[in-house]
Protein backbone atom coordinates (compact mmCIF):
# COMPACT_ATOMS: atom_id res chain seq x y z
CA UNK A 1 0.00 0.00 0.00
CA UNK A 2 2.83 2.36 0.91
CA UNK A 3 4.63 1.76 -2.41
CA UNK A 4 1.44 2.35 -4.35
CA UNK A 5 0.56 5.49 -2.38
CA UNK A 6 4.01 7.03 -2.72
CA UNK A 7 4.18 6.14 -6.42
CA UNK A 8 0.76 7.60 -7.24
CA UNK A 9 1.46 10.72 -5.20
CA UNK A 10 4.82 11.17 -6.93
CA UNK A 11 3.23 10.84 -10.36
CA UNK A 12 0.43 13.25 -9.43
CA UNK A 13 2.90 15.87 -8.18
CA UNK A 14 5.03 15.43 -11.30
CA UNK A 15 1.96 15.74 -13.52
CA UNK A 16 1.17 19.11 -11.92
CA UNK A 17 4.69 20.42 -12.51
CA UNK A 18 5.80 18.80 -15.79
CA UNK A 19 4.94 19.37 -19.42
CA UNK A 20 5.60 16.09 -21.23
CA UNK A 21 4.77 12.47 -20.44
CA UNK A 22 8.50 11.68 -20.22
CA UNK A 23 9.00 14.47 -17.69
CA UNK A 24 6.01 13.23 -15.68
CA UNK A 25 7.49 9.72 -15.59
CA UNK A 26 10.97 10.94 -14.64
CA UNK A 27 9.57 13.38 -12.07
CA UNK A 28 7.24 10.79 -10.58
CA UNK A 29 10.08 8.30 -10.23
CA UNK A 30 12.34 10.98 -8.75
CA UNK A 31 9.75 12.10 -6.18
CA UNK A 32 8.80 8.57 -5.13
CA UNK A 33 12.39 7.34 -5.17
CA UNK A 34 13.56 10.28 -3.08
CA UNK A 35 10.83 9.58 -0.53
CA UNK A 36 11.95 5.96 -0.26
CA UNK A 37 15.65 6.85 -0.10
CA UNK A 38 15.17 9.35 2.73
CA UNK A 39 13.32 6.65 4.65
CA UNK A 40 16.25 4.25 4.12
CA UNK A 41 18.51 6.72 5.93
CA UNK A 42 16.12 7.12 8.88
CA UNK A 43 17.75 4.41 11.00
CA UNK A 44 19.62 6.56 13.53
CA UNK A 45 18.71 9.78 15.30
CA UNK A 46 19.08 12.80 13.03
CA UNK A 47 20.48 10.87 10.06
CA UNK A 48 17.60 11.41 7.61
CA UNK A 49 17.37 15.07 8.60
CA UNK A 50 21.10 15.58 8.02
CA UNK A 51 20.92 13.80 4.65
CA UNK A 52 17.89 15.91 3.72
CA UNK A 53 19.65 19.14 4.65
CA UNK A 54 22.75 18.14 2.69
CA UNK A 55 20.69 17.08 -0.34
CA UNK A 56 18.49 20.16 -0.22
CA UNK A 57 21.29 22.72 0.08
CA UNK A 58 22.37 22.57 -3.60
CA UNK A 59 18.72 22.75 -4.72
CA UNK A 60 18.15 25.82 -2.56
CA UNK A 61 21.38 27.43 -3.76
CA UNK A 62 20.54 26.72 -7.41
CA UNK A 63 17.07 28.21 -7.03
CA UNK A 64 18.43 31.33 -5.37
CA UNK A 65 21.24 31.69 -7.92
CA UNK A 66 18.84 31.44 -10.86
CA UNK A 67 16.27 33.72 -9.25
CA UNK A 68 13.79 30.82 -9.24
CA UNK A 69 11.49 31.49 -6.27
CA UNK A 70 9.43 28.32 -6.79
CA UNK A 71 12.47 26.05 -6.83
CA UNK A 72 14.11 27.83 -3.90
CA UNK A 73 10.89 27.73 -1.88
CA UNK A 74 10.29 24.05 -2.61
CA UNK A 75 13.77 23.28 -1.29
CA UNK A 76 13.60 25.70 1.65
CA UNK A 77 10.29 24.47 3.08
CA UNK A 78 11.24 20.86 3.83
CA UNK A 79 14.73 21.96 4.86
CA UNK A 80 13.25 24.44 7.34
CA UNK A 81 10.92 21.83 8.79
CA UNK A 82 13.77 19.32 9.01
CA UNK A 83 16.08 21.85 10.67
CA UNK A 84 13.35 22.66 13.20
CA UNK A 85 13.09 18.96 14.11
CA UNK A 86 16.82 18.24 14.16
CA UNK A 87 17.42 18.94 17.86
CA UNK A 88 14.45 16.84 18.96
CA UNK A 89 15.46 13.99 16.63
CA UNK A 90 19.10 14.07 17.71
CA UNK A 91 18.07 14.18 21.37
CA UNK A 92 15.83 11.13 20.84
CA UNK A 93 12.80 13.02 22.16
CA UNK A 94 11.05 12.68 18.81
CA UNK A 95 11.71 10.86 15.58
CA UNK A 96 11.05 11.57 11.96
CA UNK A 97 9.70 8.08 11.33
CA UNK A 98 8.39 6.76 8.03
CA UNK A 99 5.87 9.54 7.46
CA UNK A 100 8.36 12.32 8.17
CA UNK A 101 11.25 10.78 6.23
CA UNK A 102 9.03 9.96 3.25
CA UNK A 103 7.62 13.49 3.24
CA UNK A 104 11.08 15.07 3.50
CA UNK A 105 12.42 12.98 0.63
CA UNK A 106 9.34 13.48 -1.54
CA UNK A 107 9.42 17.25 -1.12
CA UNK A 108 13.12 17.38 -1.95
CA UNK A 109 12.42 15.18 -4.99
CA UNK A 110 9.68 17.62 -6.01
CA UNK A 111 12.11 20.52 -5.57
CA UNK A 112 14.58 18.73 -7.87
CA UNK A 113 11.81 18.05 -10.38
CA UNK A 114 10.84 21.72 -10.49
CA UNK A 115 14.34 23.21 -10.24
CA UNK A 116 16.47 21.07 -12.52
CA UNK A 117 16.44 20.61 -16.26
CA UNK A 118 15.90 17.15 -17.69
CA UNK A 119 19.63 16.22 -17.61
CA UNK A 120 19.82 17.23 -13.94
CA UNK A 121 16.64 15.32 -13.08
CA UNK A 122 17.97 12.23 -14.84
CA UNK A 123 21.30 12.52 -13.01
CA UNK A 124 19.58 12.82 -9.62
CA UNK A 125 17.19 9.99 -10.47
CA UNK A 126 20.16 7.81 -11.45
CA UNK A 127 21.80 8.59 -8.11
CA UNK A 128 18.60 7.80 -6.20
CA UNK A 129 18.18 4.50 -8.07
CA UNK A 130 21.85 3.55 -7.58
CA UNK A 131 21.75 4.29 -3.84
CA UNK A 132 18.47 2.43 -3.43
CA UNK A 133 19.85 -0.58 -5.30
CA UNK A 134 23.06 -0.44 -3.27
CA UNK A 135 21.03 -0.47 -0.05
CA UNK A 136 19.80 -3.94 -0.96
CA UNK A 137 23.37 -5.29 -0.81
CA UNK A 138 25.24 -2.88 1.48
CA UNK A 139 24.20 -1.48 4.84
CA UNK A 140 24.34 2.33 4.88
CA UNK A 141 24.88 2.10 8.63
CA UNK A 142 27.89 -0.17 8.16
CA UNK A 143 29.37 2.12 5.47
CA UNK A 144 28.85 5.19 7.66
CA UNK A 145 30.34 3.50 10.72
CA UNK A 146 33.36 2.35 8.70
CA UNK A 147 34.19 5.80 7.33
CA UNK A 148 35.68 8.17 9.93
CA UNK A 149 34.34 11.34 8.26
CA UNK A 150 30.83 9.99 7.68
CA UNK A 151 30.76 8.52 11.19
CA UNK A 152 31.73 11.88 12.70
CA UNK A 153 28.99 13.68 10.73
CA UNK A 154 26.48 10.97 11.68
CA UNK A 155 27.34 11.28 15.38
CA UNK A 156 27.39 15.09 15.35
CA UNK A 157 24.83 16.23 17.91
CA UNK A 158 23.82 12.70 18.95
CA UNK A 159 24.08 11.28 22.41
CA UNK A 160 27.13 9.04 22.78
CA UNK A 161 26.40 5.37 22.27
CA UNK A 162 26.46 3.64 25.63
CA UNK A 163 28.97 0.82 25.84
CA UNK A 164 27.98 -2.43 27.52
CA UNK A 165 29.81 -2.92 30.81
CA UNK A 166 32.74 -5.30 30.59
CA UNK A 167 32.91 -8.14 33.05
CA UNK A 168 36.05 -8.71 35.06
Amino acid sequence: MKILGIGVTGLAAAALTSRTPLDVAVGGALIAGSANLANLFDLRPGRAVKVGLLAGAPLLAAGLRRGDPAGATLAALPMGAAAALLDEDLGERAMLGDAGANALGALLGLAATVSLGRPGRLAVLGTVVALTAASEKVSFTRVIAGNPFLHRVDMLGRRPVEQAPTSR
